[in-house]
């Protein structure tokens, strides 16, 4: 897997009707994961909300969101990030170590519910940035 560079939207409780809206215009495939698929929120409220959302379309654009949990901010007008994903952890980490400096970590790069490595940022400029890592993945 290379690595991918997307914009990443948040919502506050309507990202599986945003994304469905988007592949509408858009088409291609998209793959929702709840909170309560990973075991990631013990808010009884947030259990069907989606956790991640990955739309990627037939002419190769790749949308990711989510809904913003309640206990974090949800501010609309600055709802997005810039997310990089891929399996080259040298790579991915290189680029947390040089984002990070000078900014804020909201979320540490660890190793996350779904089995990856991830975590979130705010660069000194105020752009939100998230850094997922492939972990191993399971073979049937």
């Amino acid at each position: 897997m290379t690595t991918r560079l997307n914009p990443y939207l948040g919502f506050r409780d309507n990202a599986k009707q945003a994304l469905e809206f988007y592949q509408g215009v858009f088409g291609g495939e998209l793959n929702l994961s709840s909170f309560g698929d990973f075991h990631a929120s013990e808010d009884p409220a947030e259990v069907d909300k989606i956790m991640h959302g990955q739309l990627e379309t037939p002419s190769g654009y790749t949308l990711m969101g989510a809904d913003t949990p309640n206990q974090m901010p949800y501010n609309p007008g600055d709802n997005y990030s810039v997310s990089l994903s891929g399996d080259d952890e040298g790579e991915l980490r290189g680029y947390w170590d040089k984002l990070v400096d000078g900014g804020t970590v909201t979320v540490p790069l660890e190793k996350a519910p779904w089995g990856d490595t991830f975590g979130m940022l705010t660069d000194k400029f105020g752009v939100a940035w998230l850094v997922n890592i492939a972990g191993d993945q399971p073979t049937a």
